[in-house]
């Protein structure tokens, strides 16, 4: 019985193995059995051995229908096979050869697609994301009329976030480290880059409080002008977020910097009238 069942998988998959083989380019084949062949491999989901065959049919087929559609199916294979590097660079490939081409259109939107799905987590190198989001900008400045312009804005929000978050952690960092300088810069960047993110109003609310704990932290000479830079930053806040969510934090902050101010002007008024 075993050695029934063990001959009957043998057969299996030499069958199997013989039909592969069927499949596959050979020498010999015509420009359109070759095209078959490859997009039958596509169709099985067989998407790496596709793609070698679109390549054949590619070099075979310049200049003919057949090698236009295998450059289209050769960035749909490793699209599905979710090599989006290569995936992103045969789309281009395709726009640029085809530029007058039906697909031209969805090949551009999946060529910013791929970057999107290259673009790490946010604590990572952002070259992708950067990408992804200047080829939707280019998509929707190309085709303002195409029903993927939604689907693309809200891809360059979501990227356009993980740029600030990566920003607004920048920041933080800086502030655990008590270099105050280079994170007020920080979240200011979060706030002028970046205005329309989840991560901007945190930042203003941020910024006020560095710019107290820096003043507290700071000689004599430079309080006043930190403490007051505090209060700037909370009238920007009021102005960007008059019904913010952090507004009392914001205030807490704000009403800090006012009374240490106060009382700086008391030490000086007394000063002033001690040495008269």
């Amino acid at each position: 019985m075993r050695f029934k069942t063990g001959a009957l998988l043998l057969m299996v998959v030499l069958v199997s193995l013989s039909c592969a083989k069927e499949n596959l380019i050979k020498r010999g084949d015509t420009l359109p059995v070759a095209y078959k062949k490859a997009m039958g491999l596509y169709q099985d989901g067989d998407y790496s051995n596709a793609a070698e065959a679109f390549e054949t049919v590619i070099s075979i087929g310049r200049g003919t229908q057949y090698g236009e559609e295998a450059q289209f199916y050769l960035a749909e294979s490793y699209f599905n096979d979710r090599r989006f590097l290569l995936a992103a660079s045969e789309y281009e490939r395709y726009s640029a050869l085809f530029p007058r081409s039906s697909k031209r259109q969805e090949a551009d939107f999946k060529e910013a697609y791929c970057y999107y799905r290259m673009s790490p987590r946010y604590q990572l190198d952002q070259g992708y994301t950067r990408t992804a989001i200047e080829k939707f900008q280019l998509y929707n400045s190309r085709y303002p009329d195409s029903d993927k312009v939604q689907e693309a804005a809200g891809y360059i929000d979501q990227l356009r976030s993980k740029l600030a978050h990566k920003t607004y952690a920048a920041a933080d960092l800086y502030l655990r480290t008590d270099q105050y300088e280079a994170a007020i810069i920080y979240y200011d960047l979060v706030i002028s880059q970046y205005p329309e993110s989840a991560w901007a109003e945190q930042a203003l609310v941020n910024q006020i409080s560095t710019y107290v704990e820096y003043a507290d932290n700071s000689i004599s000479a430079r309080q006043q002008e930190r403490y007051q830079q505090a209060v700037k930053s909370y009238e920007t806040y009021l102005q960007l977020f008059p019904e913010g969510k952090h507004r009392s934090q914001a205030e807490k902050y704000v009403d800090d910097a006012r009374v240490a101010l106060a009382a700086l002007r008391n030490s000086t008024d007394t000063t002033a009238a001690t040495t008269n």
